[in-house]
């Protein structure tokens, strides 16, 4: 992601998505002195806004953190749909990683006939039930290890998802290889 080694704290929402989009201002406020940024992520779907475009969606909370005192070091990435829109990478290592390497059918020609994919389409339209399911029949469990070892093998140059081209966006503006630690 060409930016320099990072020292960050995870904090999970109590109300998850629907908290993140509308109360992690006031979630984040003791925080204010402590940290530099804060980026808040979360899926669109569920959140409780999925009326609103991801752009008008991100643009609330930021203006919400802004007012609340964290000004121009916080950005939102609303995830659309879901986080695992980024699962489906074009990279053979998903199918290794999801348990679907060497099977019958393989992983995309099994999507397209659960109609998970269709045509040219290079990620599944409901990412999060195409994964459930392919984990499911491979017997592989969803875990925080399993998207770690995504994360960790497979390359994400190629990923053309808007809100993961902001949060790489934000990581590289905040803190590129170049910038001072902040």
């Amino acid at each position: 992601m060409r930016v320099r080694s990072l020292e960050f704290d995870v904090f999970v929402h109590p109300e998850h998505d629907p908290g993140c989009f509308g109360k992690s201002h006031g979630f984040l406020r003791p925080f204010l002195r402590q940290y530099g940024k804060a980026l808040v992520i979360f899926d669109r779907e569920g959140c409780g806004a999925e009326h609103q475009s991801r752009e008008a969606i991100e643009l609330e909370v930021e203006s919400r953190l802004s007012q609340n005192g964290w000004e121009d070091r916080t950005a939102a990435i609303a995830l659309d749909p879901e986080v695992e829109a980024w699962v489906w990478a074009g990279s053979p290592l998903v199918d290794e990683l999801l348990g679907w390497a060497g099977r019958e059918p393989g992983l995309r020609t099994w999507l397209r006939s659960q109609s998970y994919l269709r045509g040219d389409e290079a990620k599944p339209a409901r990412p999060k039930e195409a994964l459930e399911h392919a984990l499911r029949l491979a017997q592989k469990a969803r875990s925080a290890a399993l998207f770690q070892r995504l994360a960790e093998r497979v390359s994400l140059d190629r990923c053309t998802d808007a809100a993961f081209a902001k949060f790489r966006a934000t990581l590289q503006r905040w803190f590129s290889t170049g910038s001072s630690p902040s």
